[in-house]
């Protein structure tokens, strides 16, 4: 008698042993399911302010640039008195006070690569079509022909400047209090910028 007693004990131990085991795995899935949703989720900021994109919080001259008003951020991290964001592809910190974090984070989907086959035969016309698309939906139609013909004018800022001669060879920038100031060198011809702002332009002297 006692040993179908302990039997059963041993038994019955060992269905609940397994039991355990097989809920511990299930938390586990179910923790590394939620890992991986809460990777595609990224917090974003709106600034109530400009703000000066510092690249190290210790050292307040290491000024990046001035990230202008209403312009959203992604918040990669905070502490008491500093967000560490990404704007424009430069990462680094700004004020906390100068900044909102959105409430709905912004899921970040992979975007699917066309095929090869599909982008060889991809006449060079359509490429035109949708960067005019892309213009137009981030200028307007009048800005985005102006930026497709590759004017530039007094006034504009550096993101319209990229969109219209694209990358600068050579960028000189002088931060002088809250004023950053910057000169592009393209082939034959510099760009005079006060923070963003394109004020002057003239020939490259040989």
């Amino acid at each position: 008698m006692k040993k179908l007693v302990l039997l059963a004990l041993l038994i019955s131990g060992a269905i609940i042993s397994n039991m355990a085991q097989a809920n511990r795995s299930e938390i586990l899935k179910g923790l590394e399911n939620s890992q991986q949703t809460n990777q595609n989720l990224v917090n974003t900021a709106t600034l109530k302010s400009a703000s000066r994109l510092f690249e190290d919080k210790n050292d307040l001259t290491s000024v990046i640039f001035i990230i202008p008003a209403d312009s959203v951020v992604t918040v990669l991290g905070s502490d008491s008195t500093y967000l560490n964001v990404i704007y424009q592809g430069a990462e680094g910190y700004i004020y906390k006070r100068d900044a909102i974090i959105n409430k709905a984070p912004v899921v970040i989907t992979k975007p699917v690569q066309p095929s090869q086959q599909v982008q060889e035969t991809q006449p060079e016309e359509t490429s035109q079509i949708s960067r005019f698309t892309y213009l137009e939906n981030k200028y307007g139609s009048n800005m985005a022909a102006r930026l497709i013909a590759g004017k530039i004018w007094k006034g504009m800022n550096s993101d319209m400047v990229n969109d219209s001669w694209g990358t600068a060879q050579k960028i000189n920038r002088v931060i002088s209090g809250n004023v950053i100031q910057e000169e592009w060198i393209y082939n034959n011809t510099w760009l005079y910028f006060e923070n963003n702002i394109l004020v002057d332009w003239g020939p490259v002297k040989r």
